[in-house]
């Protein structure tokens, strides 16, 4: 398990959160991240490929909508 000293902003299938930490699935499967919502702060867990990093421009990292 690796926990965030801050954590990361993620697009989700239920909209934005915060990832707290995420652990590993293994050799062949995702990885599994652990999300609280920004809407209500809920916990839910995600696979690696249900998540986005939330754009960012000092990272240079954009949307899609671009």
């Amino acid at each position: 398990m690796l926990e965030f000293k801050n954590p990361i902003p993620v697009v989700t299938p239920l909209g934005d959160g915060y990832a707290i930490y995420v652990l590993n699935g293994g050799t062949f499967e995702n990885d599994i991240w652990t999300v609280v919502m920004e809407d209500g702060g809920s916990i839910f867990h995600f696979r690696s490929d249900q998540l986005k990093i939330h754009k960012n421009a000092t990272f240079d990292i954009s949307s899609n909508e671009n």
